[in-house]
């Protein structure tokens, strides 16, 4: 028998059925009668819609509906809203309108869904998708955030005077006055943290069926987050939660872009009302480009105080954070709680002043990817710590020991208020250089500089608050044949629940992995779920079922005591197995459990629970870059970290989350940008003919470690692992590209790290 527990390395259990081709994706879901959707999307980033005519596209073969904003509000549709409508820290509600399912009388973003079109096949619903006539009357289109708030501006909407949701200022303003007053020194940077699409491997897709004599639609889809958008899409739909099932099967990754529930997912069920069949719709990549929810796009002009001796005094920093066309899912919340929550980071900073604004855009509507808000956090302050250090004379590892909160003071509180549990920050640096031997660095740079080439050193400091959805539960149950049911609501997307999660529970009740059944991903099975976002599965789910395990030894305790005629308070429980002190008498936790429903007393078990506090994983990573200064070309030559994610449940899963979230950052840093025009609002990055993801190639073996401090915030001591290394990758590379090219005068540069970005960084600094 396999008893795999916390600590152990086991293969992940799901990789045969993916590999052996057996995995359940949406699109190969069989369905009697299935139709297929097309969806009509608008050309232009902004456009009146002067009328729609769908005539022909009606009376093409095969074609079962022609559905339009019209139809959707003579049914009662209604439109989607944010998930969060308010500032998290004020309460104070944002300006914004609904995102219409379907567009009716203006278009804010290329691609945003005008009309849907159903037939017997896909290639006949492409066929009349062509059909459909749309008057439009173009309009002027802003695309940045900066383009947005400036005077005369397009207006998106007259809900949202200025295109702006939310213009906020909190911390201490005056406090960081006096320092920065009082500052030897002061270094400023503009920064853009430029927009990205997450391209998961499976796109976007749905498939809709109605049941009549319930009243009941289902809803098969690829989303990480099957109970809030199901409620969500009940709204739209009219109806409650109950008369509407969610069901995930295997989901291929999501990366935030599958958090939120999205029109077409919703017009996908109420289409099969219409037709009376089940209706299919898959999201094409081109699509994905246009539709999905990318992630950043968040401008700020930061500055930094210091004394002569280099303490870090206060920060300032006025951020445009450009949400979109609409404000969608949490477009709202992250700027009001995830930027603002660790502003500050690891280093002691007593003053800090922060200005946002989240400002509308003729842009596809902004979601999350890997760290939200605290990548954009992180990114200002590593940035700012090595300017500082390049400007004044610091060295960089030693000014960022200086200020950072030292491991006998945690748990630390930063200026806003917000704790911090566990950590060892200048240890995990200082481990994360000497893994990374950077005392071989000046050689390393002197054999480049012999090929014509700069070499440079970089690293940055992340750390993140993981937890997402504050309530989770489990419902633990004995089966008749001697498995054990394990239903949770969260939900695996790729990071290889079905091994892990059966280790906690076979650590905990001692029964082997292969009796244990992990079941997910259906909102029949259990009554909520926080789905998976913020690396809160195991920090929620394991919690959750730490706490059941606690009622199910508790309630087992008893029965065992009947069974063993013996004290309950004579019983122990160790490693699967209730035994009486002092003796060799014990009974196994499947046999109380067989003995328990004969009694009528099972030991099935269900348990909520709502956290009150987050894990904050933390680490360095350190990297080295080649640059080419005739063509600008930058090459990732070394990537080495040391992270902290407290207890790991299974290392070599979390080495494979990092390593995914690594080359991630690298896309952002290096290769990737969602590009508009400024003056059409076209998508022109919108394939990957002109959208670069990292390949093989672009990237070097990664070389991490771990310093782990246990987490206090869980019993597990866990700490969420999927996306330290999309937070890091961004400032390390940048800055190792800025210290490469420092002796030519670069000081900074936007977006990615492309070849045309740093020629032109190298030969302005130059000319």
């Amino acid at each position: 028998m396999n008893r795999s527990v916390i600590g152990d390395s086991p293969r992940r259990r799901e990789d045969a059925r993916f590999v052996t081709g057996r995995g359940a994706y949406v699109d190969d879901l069989k369905f009697d009668g299935l139709s297929r959707a097309v969806f009509v999307r608008s050309p232009h980033a902004h456009a009146r819609i002067r009328a729609i005519d769908a005539r022909a596209a009606k009376t093409a073969p095969g074609v079962l509906a022609v559905l339009t904003a019209a139809d959707a509000t003579a049914d009662g549709l209604k439109w989607l809203r944010p998930y969060a409508e308010a500032n998290v820290q004020t309460g104070e509600r944002f300006l914004f309108d609904e995102q219409p399912l379907l567009a009716a009388n203006k278009v804010r973003f290329m691609g945003e869904t005008v009309a849907m079109v159903v037939a017997e096949t896909l290639a006949q619903a492409l066929d009349a998708s062509e059909l459909v006539e749309i008057d439009y009357e173009a309009l002027p289109a802003v695309t940045t955030a900066k383009a947005a708030v400036a005077a005369a501006a397009p207006l998106l909407s007259p809900e949202v005077p200025g295109n702006v949701c939310m213009d906020w200022r909190t911390g201490d303003a005056a406090g960081a006055d006096a320092a920065f007053a009082r500052a030897a020194h002061v270094v400023t940077m503009e920064l853009d943290n430029h927009r990205v699409t997450t391209n998961p491997i499976e796109p976007r897709g749905s498939v809709g069926t109605f049941d009549p004599a319930e009243g009941r639609y289902t809803l098969h889809i690829s989303s990480q987050n099957i109970h809030i958008n199901r409620n969500h899409a009940a709204r739209c739909l009219g109806v409650e939660p109950k008369d509407v099932r969610f069901i995930a099967p295997d989901v291929g990754g999501g990366f935030g872009a599958k958090n939120f529930i999205y029109a077409e997912h919703i017009l996908a069920a109420w289409a099969a009302r219409k037709v009376g069949r089940p209706v299919k719709w898959i999201a094409t990549r081109s699509e994905v480009f246009l539709a999905d929810h990318p992630s950043r796009d968040m401008q700020a002009s930061a500055s930094l105080a210091l004394d002569a001796s280099g303490k870090f005094l206060a920060l300032k920093v006025a951020s445009l954070a450009n949400v979109g066309a609409y404000l969608a899912g949490v477009g709202g919340g992250v700027p009001t709680y995830q930027y603002v929550h660790l502003q500050g980071t690891v280093y002691r900073l007593p003053s800090i002043a922060l200005h946002v604004r989240v400002v509308l855009t003729n842009t596809t509507p902004i979601g999350v990817m890997r760290g939200p808000g605290f990548a954009e956090t992180v990114n200002i302050l590593e940035r700012l710590i090595d300017a500082a250090a390049l400007r004044f004379g610091f060295d960089r590892a030693e000014l960022r020991r200086r200020n950072m909160v030292p491991a006998s003071e945690m748990p630390m509180t930063n200026s806003f208020g917000f704790e911090v549990d566990s950590g060892a920050f200048p240890e995990t640096m200082d481990k994360a250089l000497t893994h990374a031997d950077i005392a071989g660095f000046a050689a390393r740079r002197q054999e480049s500089e012999s090929r014509g080439l700069r070499r440079g050193l970089g690293f940055a400091y992340h750390i993140k608050g993981t937890g997402g959805s504050p309530e989770e539960n489990v419902d633990i149950r004995f089966e008749t044949d001697g498995t054990v049911s394990l239903i949770t609501g969260t939900q695996h997307i790729g990071q290889g629940h079905e091994t892990t999660f059966p280790q906690i529970l076979a650590t905990r009740l001692g029964v082997p992995n292969e009796q244990i059944k992990l079941r997910q991903g259906d909102t029949d099975l259990i009554a909520t779920g926080g789905g998976h976002g913020s690396s809160r599965a195991t920090y929620m789910g394991g919690t959750a079922m730490w706490r059941a395990s606690d009622e199910i030894i508790q309630k087992g305790t008893a029965l065992a005591a009947d069974i063993l005629e013996a004290s309950e308070a004579d019983i122990r429980f160790e490693d699967g197995r209730f035994v009486v002190s002092g003796t060799d008498r014990a009974v196994g936790l499947l046999e109380v459990a067989a003995f328990g429903r004969e009694k009528g007393k099972p030991l099935d078990t269900y348990h909520f629970w709502k956290r009150e506090h987050l894990t904050f994983p933390n680490g360095t990573h350190v990297v080295e870059v080649e640059v080419d200064p005739e063509t600008g070309r930058v090459t990732l030559e070394r990537y080495s970290g040391v992270d902290d994610y407290g207890v790991l449940v299974n290392p070599m899963v979390v080495a494979g989350q990092a390593h995914g979230a690594m080359a991630q950052g690298i896309g952002q840093a290096l290769l990737e940008h969602s590009t508009y025009d400024a003056d059409s609002g076209q998508m022109v990055a919108g394939t990957f003919m002109d959208y670069a993801m990292p390949r093989a190639d672009d990237l070097p073996s990664f070389d991490l470690g771990f310093n782990n401090t246990r987490c206090t915030t869980n019993p597990l001591g866990v700490k969420g692992c999927g996306e330290a290394g999309a937070i890091a990758a961004f400032p390390a590379i940048a800055n190792a590209i800025l210290d490469a090219l420092a002796p030519l005068g670069v000081k900074n540069f936007d977006g990615p790290a492309t070849p045309s970005h740093i020629w032109h960084a190298i030969h302005t600094a130059t000319s």
